[in-house]
């Protein structure tokens, strides 16, 4: 029970968005892969359904108290959520270092980390939810994204279906071995939207 809202998964309901999240991930995970021309290894995601509390608590033992670098994109349409690409700094710097030909140092690669990790942030979330919105037929408008460098707390507080109640959490890992990048693909579902999107699951399913 979470506030006014019962959300209750069955196991089919867990594998159906786990597979749906997945399907999404990797299509995202081919785009970059293309940019960068080295293979990408990803976890297959969790899902799990957090109160704000939890899903704090959580997210500092996952992320630590190190700032990250994070493209964040809201979504909404028939369910609503938002999605964050984060990165530790050092991995965004690699990042962009290998997408810009730019050195590690060097003084212009500084000044094209936040267009090119916002470049590189909405095209992997734009392929995640484009792919669910397409699967489920259910097409969805997105916000501007934006990027910040912060502590896991500081960019919570941007989201604002945290303080609503409750979210659906589903995090993928990720990592470039050869570059030594790693970086997490967090997706946030409001709870109060959260039925439309099973029932949409459903449907498909």
């Amino acid at each position: 029970q979470i506030g006014d809202i019962r959300v209750e998964l069955t196991a089919d309901e867990i594998d159906a968005l786990k597979e749906l999240i997945n399907i999404g991930v990797g299509s995202a995970a081919g785009m970059l892969n293309e940019m960068i021309q080295f293979p990408i290894q990803l976890q297959i995601p969790d899902i799990e359904l957090l109160s704000a509390k939890d899903l704090r608590s959580e997210l500092k033992k996952r992320f630590g108290i190190e700032p990250l670098s994070a493209v964040q994109l809201g979504f909404s349409g028939s369910f609503s959520g938002s999605a964050q690409l984060l990165f530790p700094t050092d991995s965004a710097v690699k990042l962009v270092s290998v997408l810009t030909g730019e050195e590690k140092g060097s003084p212009d690669l500084d000044s094209l980390k936040i267009s090119t990790l916002s470049e590189v942030g909405n095209m992997v979330i734009n392929g995640i939810m484009g792919s669910i919105g397409n699967i489920l037929d259910q097409p969805l408008d997105y916000a501007v994204p934006y990027y910040a460098e912060e502590k896991i707390e500081a960019l919570l507080l941007k989201e604002e279906s945290v303080d609503s109640g409750s979210v659906l959490l589903a995090p993928t890992h990720f990592s470039i071995e050869e570059l030594q990048i790693q970086g997490d693909i967090m997706l946030f579902f409001d709870v109060g939207s959260f039925q439309m999107l099973l029932k949409a699951i459903a449907a498909v399913s």
